[in-house]
């Protein structure tokens, strides 16, 4: 059964997307619907509720005073019963609510949906009680956004495909230096992302703790009487945060589309963390980024 209404979802949302091109407002497919068809989640006094989405939440509404939450982590949502703390007589807060009464709506906005739940409380038999929701297909209201074409979510299954590629016997780029081997494995393109794919060799005994990865677009000449002008770039997305490499590293970084003549030349700039600070600059022509492959 979910699966048929996961398909369903899918294939209207794909309708929408059609039917509206990508620059109107956020919206949703449904124009109306009503609070009571609404999925509820029980909430109690002492208890936290923890709302996981698949993707980064952009914002929470709490319709009422009645409760208070916030984001502990980019897709969690925490939200508990709002209770008068400054009140002397315990008994009062005990009888604020009443089991079965509704205390508010919660909506959450991720990058590609909205989910909206009613707030019922619930005293009695707390074990009923969950502590953490994940947010179903089914709950998701698909959201067209301007901002956003893939959410991280989609860019991160992209990323996954690429992962379970064998890495290229024969990389694109390679660099090695004070014992560490950074290459650009492949370069992949899907609609107005880029995707690169790069690994890192330790071969000390050593473990190497990356303070970050630097992007930028840099001339290729650099002149004396001229000033170098460096265009930094920001991934949107990269799939592994691991700092620390001991042997082997691999990772995805996700761009939007970005182009440059051939007088310049993308930096990739590994930087490791102090006192050692070994640092390893490979550059990337112009012609290794058109020539990505698809997926």
């Amino acid at each position: 059964m979910k699966n048929n209404i996961t398909k369903i979802v899918t294939t209207a949302f794909a309708l929408f997307l059609f039917l509206y091109p990508k620059d109107t407002q956020a919206q949703t497919l449904e124009d109306k619907i009503e609070v009571a068809e609404l999925p509820i989640i029980f909430m109690g006094k002492d208890v936290n509720i923890h709302v996981i989405a698949p993707e980064p939440i952009q914002f929470v509404d709490l319709s009422t005073n009645d409760l208070v939450g916030d984001l502990p982590a980019d897709n969690i949502a925490r939200i508990k019963v709002q209770v008068d703390n400054n009140s002397e007589d315990n008994e009062t807060q005990k009888t604020k609510f009443v089991t079965g009464q509704d205390i508010g709506v919660i909506t959450i906005v991720g990058q590609s949906f909205l989910a909206q739940y009613r707030a019922i409380y619930r005293e009695e038999n707390r074990t009923w009680l969950a502590s953490n929701i994940h947010i179903k297909a089914e709950d998701m209201q698909p959201l067209e956004y301007p901002k956003f074409k893939y959410s991280n979510y989609e860019l991160k299954k992209f990323a996954l495909q690429i992962k379970d590629k064998k890495v290229n016997k024969k990389p694109i780029r390679k660099k090695k230096d004070l014992k560490l081997t950074m290459q650009l494995n492949n370069v992949y393109v899907i609609d107005d992302y880029i995707f690169l794919d790069i690994s890192i060799e330790n071969n000390t005994n050593l473990s190497c703790n990356i303070e970050g990865m630097k992007f930028s677009i840099e001339d290729k000449k650099i002149y004396k009487a001229t000033n170098n002008q460096s265009i930094l770039l920001n991934p949107l997305f990269s799939l592994n945060d691991q700092t620390k490499v001991r042997k082997s590293y691999r990772n995805i970084f996700v761009f939007e589309k970005f182009t440059f003549p051939n007088s310049k030349i993308l930096k990739i700039r590994l930087i490791e963390e102090q006192i050692s600070g070994r640092v390893i600059d490979m550059k990337i022509n112009y012609s290794d980024v058109l020539q990505a492959d698809t997926f």
